[in-house]
């Protein structure tokens, strides 16, 4: 990291490259930013932006499960917690007779709920509270290289289901005569989604990580003309919004994912008018 750092401070003619916090955060956001823009796609295909939003609630009852149990590592419980709440959400939609925002809705305040019911037992909620807006600002070397490990994981899966993936957005029926095992390709989908969120839940906040996962996606949608161009115009517009956004909230003082949010928000603004036109 110190060549890293090295290299910033002497080609990078700002100020905040002298800093090795802002290093790391811009680190972090170049491997976030991907993540979100891959996945963000298809999630706004199927209509799943309350899903996401469930999953970033669930957080807290991540976080109690671990403090139950005596687990001290949080990134554990978290994982474990998203992973099976996504799968038993998605499962539930498909199998029951209640509509998805219905279940969906169900699930997330009661993970809410229970989360802060446990967490704030005995006043103990203000050293969790940070979990709700992040902070980029903290994330470490060693976590920078598990958030590369992430991309090059999911990139890996993604090249594999995409294309089913599609199809199933366009018609899950059509997909399931075409022998396409539906199921298995939506569960692989949504424990991608769940592992993405609860890794960056400590550095985006509970209540951004969602719009930081779909925003991008909406903005490329308005102005997409092929699922190519979509995909990569999501990556895009993540990227360059994740990346102003960290560096603008540096100059600005403010905090680092409302700002990326905020940038991220203007832009599909911008391509939802241009759309229009």
């Amino acid at each position: 990291m110190n060549v890293i750092y090295s290299f910033f401070s002497s080609v990078v003619p700002f100020s905040w490259a002298d800093y090795k916090f802002m290093i790391n955060a811009l680190l972090a956001v170049m491997l976030i930013a991907p993540l979100m823009g891959i996945l963000g796609t298809m999630a706004v295909n199927n209509k799943m932006a309350f899903f996401s939003d469930a999953l970033g609630h669930s957080a807290f009852t991540g976080i109690a499960l671990g403090v139950v149990l005596g687990i001290h590592n949080q990134l554990i419980s978290l994982l474990a917690f998203g992973v099976f709440l996504a799968l038993v959400i998605t499962r539930v939609k498909n199998k029951g007779n209640a509509s998805s925002d219905t279940v969906i809705s169900v699930f997330s305040s009661t993970c809410v709920a229970v989360g802060l019911l446990v967490l704030s037992y005995g006043g103990g909620f203000s050293k969790y509270s940070s979990y709700l807006v992040g902070d980029v600002l903290s994330v470490s070397p060693d976590e920078i290289i598990g958030l590369l490990i992430t991309l090059i994981v999911v990139v890996g899966v993604w090249c594999v289901i995409y294309n089913k993936l599609l199809i199933i957005s366009v018609n899950r029926e059509l997909a399931a005569s075409r022998g396409i095992k539906t199921s298995l390709y939506e569960n692989l989908f949504v424990v991608l989604v769940a592992v993405v969120v609860m890794i960056s839940i400590k550095w985006v906040g509970i209540l951004l990580i969602n719009s930081l996962l779909i925003l991008p996606a909406a903005s490329a949608r308005n102005v997409a003309k092929n699922s190519r161009q979509y995909l990569a115009l999501s990556v895009l517009i993540s990227f360059v919004c994740s990346i102003s956004g960290l560096i603008s909230s540096f100059y600005f003082d403010t905090s680092a994912g409302a700002t990326i949010v905020t940038i991220s928000a203007a832009v599909f603004f911008i391509t939802y008018i241009f759309r229009k036109k």
